[in-house]
């Protein structure tokens, strides 16, 4: 957030995001895919998708935009702040988020669409980005929900070792980081003239004379964006719109479930949601490639669901989250004649701003 604009431009250039993100992200994925297969027999996941019946995808689909739209929704509700955006005009832009996230390693849909946020309607990039965060704070909590809503009946089918020890080691952790995490935003929210104070303390005496001023901009800006976290009404709406994206979300595995000959239930699958949603937090090569699929199908081997039946459902699952969300965005983008190379020129010009 107080990057200068050179080492920013040199970030954003891709010298780290191509290098050592990039390979350690292909390193991850290829570990979590060689330990979702070692034990499984791929002519029989093939019979699996072979015997799929896809026109249960159809509703998940649908079900899964709603979701979507949702999001939309609630990003307009963060925003309403800063500036009133119809959520219509937010839908396109969350999906060309979505599809950065795909297509690029390191999350850069995230700034993707902050960016798209400021080409098309002047929000700047920096107080678009607390929201985002405050976004994914809330997702982080919801998904944990999920996890301890759950983990006594996966507990009582595996015991209190293995698989639901380490979910709940993982979710313990996790739950910490994301408290903290909207704790945090909503301190810094309530007062803001304290924070900003806080802050140019610390650049004074952190930073060079040459960065301070840009840098208590970025943070004036930032802490902009916080402002929907100011009424306790206000962050429980933001919660309870996290937990319905999340509840709609569950829906497109319930329907995907449906193509497959195994029956496990919404609950089951609101566990898996929130592990795989959680690892997919790890750096990994674009799409989430191995760890959205590795903790899906130990989830499912773990409720008696065979193997390859697993391994199809969680692949077939994650091909129907990446594909249609991914066309979409790219639609908008190409609509929009938007390219990366302007976002790293856009996000130097906020940082010199």
């Amino acid at each position: 957030m107080v990057e200068s604009a050179a080492g920013l431009q040199e970030r954003l250039d891709g010298g780290q995001l191509k290098r050592w993100q990039f390979w350690l992200g292909v390193v991850i994925s290829v570990a979590f895919l060689w330990f979702a297969l070692r034990s499984l027999r791929l002519g029989d996941v093939w019979q699996a998708l072979q015997h799929a019946r896809y026109v249960w995808l159809l509703p998940g689909v649908a079900v899964y935009f709603i979701a979507v739209w949702a999001r939309a929704w609630r990003w307009h509700y963060l925003l309403r702040g800063l500036k009133r955006i119809p959520t219509g005009r937010m839908f396109p832009i969350v999906t060309i988020g979505y599809m950065g996230n795909n297509v690029y390693p390191a999350r850069a849909g995230e700034v993707l669409r902050a960016y798209v946020l400021r080409k098309k309607e002047g929000v700047p990039i920096s107080a678009s980005l607390a929201t985002i965060l405050v976004e994914r704070a809330f997702d982080g909590v919801v998904m944990l929900a999920f996890v301890f809503l759950n983990l006594p009946e996966l507990s009582a089918l595996g015991g209190d070792s293995g698989l639901a020890l380490s979910i709940r080691t993982l979710a313990l952790w996790g739950a910490g980081i994301f408290m903290a995490a909207v704790v945090a935003f909503v301190l810094l929210a309530i007062n803001p003239a304290f924070s900003m104070r806080a802050a140019g303390w610390l650049i004074d005496r952190l930073m060079p004379q040459r960065f301070r001023s840009p840098a208590e901009d970025l943070t004036r800006r930032f802490l902009s964006g916080l402002g929907s976290l100011r009424s306790p009404a206000d962050v429980l709406m933001v919660l309870v719109t996290s937990t319905v994206i999340w509840l709609l979300e569950t829906g497109k595995y319930w329907f995907v479930m449906h193509a497959f000959p195994f029956q496990v239930s919404f609950f089951s699958l609101m566990l898996m949601n929130g592990i795989v949603n959680l690892a997919t937090t790890l750096p990994s090569a674009p799409g989430y490639i191995g760890t959205f699929d590795a903790p899906g199908i130990a989830v499912l081997q773990a409720y008696g669901v065979e193997g390859a039946i697993a391994a199809g459902y969680t692949l077939v699952l994650h091909a129907a989250l990446w594909l249609p969300i991914t066309l979409l965005g790219a639609y908008f983008m190409f609509r929009g004649r938007l390219q990366w190379g302007e976002v790293r020129a856009e996000m130097v010009e906020e940082s010199e701003a």
